[in-house]
């Protein structure tokens, strides 16, 4: 390239000339011709050294290749199942994940990543949508899936135990998950099978012999729109490896492949932790430590007094419940040079604080799941950067970042407006659903995130607000929309809408206004109650406020702008 043309090009994207220095501006994703090329590649590569850590128990690259062999020969060879169906895993941070996920994609299949917590109304709804042929599920959750599985399109069951990849010691923790903490409901599932069984017969079948290209889908991962109703998008083997290459192009010389210790506390069903840990960090050797229940501060905190971690995501409460406890000082800091934050917007309070307590700087991330996720990135240098940033950092190589107005026009430097992304992270488009495809990525290429910011001079961007009404929890989405629907179906309450009330720390909750039918009497209890027999524990309300009528524009639109205004004056 000139220099005339590279000024230009710098010009067209002004972030470059802040790049941290080797960095290039662009990738190329040639390396591999598939998630399941790199997946061989790798595990030959880092063959014994440990890929995964569990309970105290380490899985070897090349005996996870072994198991998602077998579990691939099982979908392939065995269920019949053929390139393009989509297969369902539904389980927390536990060995058989990234087995399944690894497994589902070297048969050609398509994963279809679903939360845990979801109730069974939640389920129902995203495997109507989906329409995926088998479903991969913990125990603990097998009750939820049986109550609905005859409306859904699964033909095939696969069944598994907390424990069933950790030995001897498996036996133990299922025995005392299943018959002391009463954590596994009875169900009934005929016709299923068992995850031990599934790799035994697995192994004994011919691989699947698949002709996997870059173009396919890999990843069914569902999020919601402004209408609350679900959709997937379709990410392909390539926007993955193009996320991936990315995130290594980003870290340059601090990679020191074979050597990482990264602790994975977000779940994998979630597109920051798939992508993160399970595919960029596993291609550069890391040992994941998987986190199954991050909620449980005490146990996570001794885990993590165990190694001597270089890496850690997570999400600001999640950073936030772990400085709160008073042990995780004493936790071995001395290797850790990237602390990677995204999900939700990171408190500066936070950002100081995890400094200061581990040395380490908290590095900010922005993507989405239609952007694989990662987008942009804050600059990852341990040694020239000192203090925390309250950016969204700079746009990865190869990603454009373009501030419009609402009628689509490029705005300058400072000027707010929609962050739009392109690149070639940026999903194929919805599942089915070519109309909000349409909505969200125009005809040359731009992704809308719905996302208000602007871009400062030096090419950094931040995030004023969200166009869209969308409340964050842990770093989840929320949409009202699906809460008030649910809501709505109890005898008694006329109306309903809910907004998200930001906490002192910088979190937010969900308060829920109400308009009852006339006569009718309900306690807040009641109301919570209910909300939790048909929601996921983090989408129950905490607030709960009865009003004569819920605030609406001429349209019937609600007027959640009022409501807030209504808590902000109480």
């Amino acid at each position: 390239m000139g220099s005339n043309n590279l000024g230009s090009f710098i010009m067209d994207k002004p972030w470059i000339k802040s790049y941290p220095v080797g960095v290039s501006p662009n990738i190329q994703t040639d390396e591999f011709s598939s998630l399941v090329d790199m997946f061989d590649k790798t595990c030959d590569q880092f063959a014994e050294k440990p890929a995964f850590t569990n309970f105290g128990r380490s899985i070897t690259f090349t005996q996870l290749k072994t198991n998602v062999n077998s579990l691939a020969s099982f979908l392939s060879n065995h269920l019949k199942l053929e390139k393009g169906d989509s297969v369902a895993i539904m389980m927390p941070n536990i060995f058989q994940y990234p087995i399944c996920v690894f497994g589902i994609l070297k048969a050609g299949l398509i994963v279809e990543n679903i939360n845990p917590l979801f109730t069974a109304r939640e389920l129902e709804t995203q495997l109507k949508n989906s329409k995926s042929k088998a479903i991969l599920i913990l125990e603990n959750f097998a009750l939820s899936f049986s109550e609905i599985k005859e409306n859904t399109s699964i033909e095939h069951v696969v069944i598994t135990a907390m424990g069933d990849m950790l030995g001897a010691k498996g036996y133990l923790i299922n025995f005392i998950i299943k018959n002391v903490k009463k954590m596994v409901p009875n169900y009934d599932l005929e016709n299923s099978y068992q995850f031990k069984t599934v790799l035994k017969i697995g192994s004994g079948l011919k691989p699947p012999n698949t002709n996997i290209e870059k173009f396919d889908t890999a990843f069914l991962q569902y999020t919601g729109g402004t209408t609350g109703v679900v959709k997937a998008a379709m990410l392909t083997h390539d926007n993955i490896l193009a996320n991936a290459v990315q995130f290594k192009e980003w870290l340059g010389t601090n990679i020191k492949y074979g050597e990482e210790i990264a602790i994975c506390a977000l779940p994998l069903y979630h597109i920051f932790a798939l992508t993160c840990n399970a595919l960029v960090l596993f291609h550069v050797g890391a040992n994941n430590i998987l986190i199954t229940n991050p909620k449980d501060i005490n146990a996570f905190v001794k885990e993590l007094q165990k190694h001597k971690f270089t890496f850690i995501s997570g999400v600001n409460t999640l950073f936030q419940r772990l400085m709160d406890d008073k042990k995780f000082r004493k936790c071995n800091f001395s290797d850790l040079y990237l602390s990677l934050a995204g999900g939700m917007p990171v408190q500066k309070s936070v950002g100081e604080k995890w400094q200061k307590i581990t040395g380490c700087v908290l590095t900010v991330g922005y993507g989405l799941s239609e952007t694989s996720p990662a987008a942009s990135i804050d600059p990852v240098d341990p040694i020239n950067i000192k203090e925390f940033s309250d950016t969204i950092g700079l746009p990865l190589p190869s990603t454009e970042f373009s501030i419009q107005d609402i009628d689509g026009n490029k705005l300058d430097v400072e000027e707010v407006g929609e962050i739009c992304i392109r690149g070639p992270q940026v999903m194929k488009g919805y599942w089915n659903n070519e109309e909000e495809t349409k909505n969200v990525i125009t005809p040359d290429g731009w992704f809308k995130t719905g996302d208000v910011g602007y871009m400062r001079g030096d090419g950094y961007f931040k995030i004023v607000d969200r166009i869209k009404d969308v409340i964050i929890i842990s770093g989840f989405n929320i949409y009202p929309s699906e809460i008030e629907e649910v809501v709505l179906k109890h005898k008694k309450i006329f109306e309903a809408a809910c907004v998200g009330i930001q906490n002192k720390d910088g979190s937010e909750s969900i308060k829920l206004f109400l308009s009852l039918k006339p006569g009718e009497v309900l306690t807040d209890d009641e109301i919570i109650e209910y909300c939790r027999s048909q929601l996921t524990a983090y989408k129950v309300p905490k607030m709960i406020e009865f009003i004569e009528e819920i605030p609406k524009s001429n349209v019937g639109k609600i007027l959640r702008r009022e409501l807030r205004e209504r808590v902000s004056h109480a």
